[in-house]
């Protein structure tokens, strides 16, 4: 594994705590290896950071500055800017190593990404750090339950299958594409699977997600395709439709409130040039769930 030099840290230097001090770690993981149709993820991480320099500190719906829980950003690891034929393997490995040693030491992790593919190793870091059991909460556009995609069981398009071999409950919420393969694996293992068009009809969606939850901790995987594309056109594949910005709050809000979530990722930002739409409503995202996890009350 290669570590990278710090990126400019979240928020920016004024409220940047050292590591030993902060709660929150920002772990940046710019690999890609696997999109299959708009490229750009691993420069997601670096377009995140540098749009949260905007983010302002006051969260006007938490009445509360944020940063004062303390913020620490980790230098960027498993950046195929910098080793471009890092093997899935490697960068698995990678992520479980660092997330476990982070979760260990107590660390609120946030990883931005980078693809999708990534998650699979921060959940087993999370499992190597004895936090099971837990629930993995995905919001997407896809299910990411092919068992192979391009001859790669590691491509991003796998990502929750993979999570479900490894024995770990799912939620997945937002999704509006799927192929056949998916859909028989759907019902043959019963998972929860609440489609976007399910969302647009109910205003109690919310209620039939958290009840679902198999366990008393969650992790929280967002790949920003999940929100609708109006919003945040800076993804790999925009699927029309999604959730809107006040229903991804007010779902992750109440998650957070009702359950211990022990780290969360934003996953598969592959910035637009000549805007900053996108990466600014990821890095408020970060914002947000970071003021959820330390400013609303949760068991």
């Amino acid at each position: 594994m290669v570590t990278q030099t710090a990126l400019e840290p979240f928020l920016g230097p004024d409220v940047n705590t050292g590591y030993d001090r902060a709660r929150v770690v920002i772990l940046p993981i710019p690999y890609e290896a696997t999109t299959t149709y708009r490229r750009g993820c691993q420069r997601g991480p670096a377009a995140i950071l540098n749009a949260s320099q905007q983010v302002e500190y006051y969260d006007e719906e938490l009445e509360e500055e944020v940063w004062p829980v303390g913020i620490y950003t980790h230098p960027p690891i498993c950046d195929t800017g910098v080793e471009p034929e890092l093997s899935a393997q490697s960068m698995l490995d990678s992520c479980r190593a660092v997330v476990c040693q982070l979760a260990q030491a107590g660390k609120f992790v946030v990883s931005l990404g980078g693809e999708h593919s990534i998650t699979t190793g921060i959940v087993q870091g999370y499992l190597q750090a004895g936090l099971a059991p837990f629930t993995v909460v995905q919001i997407d556009a896809h299910t990411d339950l092919r068992d192979e995609y391009e001859g790669s069981k590691y491509n991003h398009a796998c990502v929750m299958r993979r999570i479900v071999d490894l024995g770990v409950p799912t939620v997945q919420i937002g999704v509006r594409s799927l192929c056949r393969e998916e859909a028989d694996f759907v019902r043959s293992q019963g998972l929860m699977v609440l489609r976007a068009r399910e969302i647009a009809a109910d205003p109690l969606w919310s209620d039939r997600a958290l009840a679902a939850v198999a366990t008393r901790r969650v992790f929280l995987t967002v790949d920003l395709d999940g929100i609708d594309p109006t919003l945040i056109p800076g993804v790999g594949t925009p699927e029309p439709g999604g959730l809107n910005w006040y229903s991804l709050l007010g779902f992750c809000r109440r998650l957070f409130a009702d359950y211990e979530v022990i780290g969360a990722d934003i996953m598969e930002l592959a910035p637009v040039q000549d805007s900053v739409v996108s990466e600014f409503t990821a890095a408020k995202l970060a914002h947000k769930l970071i003021g959820y996890k330390f400013l609303v009350s949760s068991p």
